[in-house]
């Protein structure tokens, strides 16, 4: 069963409704408690850092998540700030992220992006893949994915890096460590791409 991290940030209705679609058990987690009835876990998360991290604090999952993600190894699935929030620690605010793996999060580089208007980076972009996983699986790499954000995933570790996308340079949009993901474009919004990497993690 998967659990949808209901802490008050990330667009939750539209994941549950992918998975009913897929016929796939979903259910929205709001207590620590709900987590333990999940073996995989949504985390969702939309605008700001800081907002998202001190969010997941007050709602009392925090700990529970490090628990299950870390040392349980339960599957966790990180969507756009909900990707970004796995970091250490993001150049948007002050509060320190989960720390899930070595990456800060920065600002994209104005100067680097010749298109109008520069940020945030919004629509459909190609993606290069950086290495296989089943969790890619049936993924159109030139269809890509719907982006917004105006922020990016800086990961140190290369091992880590599984998708790359170009917005004035090339930047990390997907990472993978052991049983965590995370993904900076919107698969709710992707159509048949997102629909098949939400199926992919409920397979894995």
């Amino acid at each position: 069963m998967i659990a949808i991290v209901d802490y008050g940030s990330g667009n939750i209705q539209a994941i549950k409704n992918i998975y009913d679609k897929l016929k796939v058990e979903s259910f929205f987690a709001k207590y620590p408690e709900d987590l333990l009835k999940a073996d995989k876990i949504i985390l969702p998360g939309v605008g700001a850092f800081d907002e998202a991290m001190a969010q997941l604090n007050d709602s009392g999952m925090r700990n529970q998540l490090d628990r299950l993600v870390l040392k349980n190894k339960v599957p966790v699935f990180g969507v756009c700030v909900g990707m970004q929030i796995m970091s250490a620690s993001s150049d948007e605010g002050e509060l320190a992220g989960l720390g899930w793996f070595d990456a800060t999060v920065k600002k994209f580089d104005e100067h680097d992006i010749k298109v109008k208007p520069k940020l945030p980076h919004m629509g459909w972009n190609e993606i290069e893949t950086q290495r296989s996983h089943s969790i890619l699986s049936n993924i159109d790499s030139e269809k890509g994915f719907y982006f917004l954000h105006s922020y990016y995933f800086d990961c140190n570790v290369s091992d880590d890096i599984l998708i790359k996308a170009t917005y004035g340079k090339q930047f990390t949009c997907a990472v993978s460590k052991g049983n965590i993901f995370g993904f900076q474009f919107h698969p709710e919004k992707s159509h048949s791409n997102g629909i098949n990497l939400f199926r992919n993690f409920a397979e894995l």
